[in-house]
């Protein structure tokens, strides 16, 4: 096969391949442009925390709660009333910082109520179930979980830890929707957070192949041109 015919080839079938997957990058560039990242990211679901002081009288000793074990304790406030989240060496935990009652893991109504004071929207609950397997939205999240999802547009569905008490994720269909475009973005069909994967690389190349092929065809096309001219005078 002579040379251009060879390269016009090559030229054509790596712009066609090449040509679909620039399809899913525009579409996809286009939508994780159009919707803002602060909605992506669902801040607008969650209320804004209102620092408040915790009076520390009548708090129990953090150290006293879990002997010779605790990595860290953290003093916050949940549901208006004072707590500690301790990192110990069975595993995160929390207590009632007055009390020192141990409070994990919470139950369906600890969560729900958890749930609806983080939540910023108006809709009221329709799903909560404890997760022992974490669905891909939050993968490598710890289980098990609370999924809890409210009523109103987008689905949205905070994600609460049983063993603090703690938001953990919030999620969305635009969330989810992003993700899916993203996947196609970066070209990783399986964990879809490797920006640097084979397939991607490849189809680097191969976009740098069809510039090329295309190049040196358009410059042979001149040539071609100027031959004919010069035979025909």
């Amino acid at each position: 096969m002579r040379l251009p015919a060879l390269a016009r080839k090559t030229h054509k079938w790596l712009a066609l391949i090449m040509g679909v997957q620039a399809v899913f990058w525009t579409v996809s560039g286009l939508y994780m442009t159009a919707v803002h990242i602060d909605t992506i990211h669902g801040d607008h679901l969650v209320r804004a925390a209102e620092p408040a002081p915790i009076a520390l009288g009548g708090l129990v000793e953090p150290g006293s709660l879990i002997p010779g074990g605790t990595r860290s304790v953290k003093l916050e406030t949940q549901l208006g009333q004072p707590v500690y989240i301790v990192d110990a060496i069975p595993g995160r935990m929390l207590f009632d910082a007055r009390s020192g009652e141990l409070l994990s893991p919470i139950g369906e109504d600890a969560a729900r109520d958890r749930a609806l004071s983080y939540y910023a929207g108006v809709g009221g609950i329709e799903k909560i179930e404890l997760l022992d397997a974490a669905p891909s939205e939050i993968k490598n999240r710890p289980v098990p979980i609370w999924r809890v999802e409210f009523a109103g547009l987008w689905r949205p569905t905070l994600y609460i830890s049983p063993l603090t008490g703690e938001l953990v994720a919030k999620r969305h269909d635009l969330w989810r929707t992003f993700d899916f475009v993203w996947m196609f973005h970066i070209m990783d069909y399986e964990e879809r957070t490797d920006m640097n994967n084979t397939l991607l690389r490849v189809a680097t190349w191969m976009s740098v192949a069809t510039s090329l092929t295309g190049g040196w065809l358009l410059l042979y096309s001149f040539r071609r041109r100027r031959r004919a001219r010069k035979a025909g005078a």
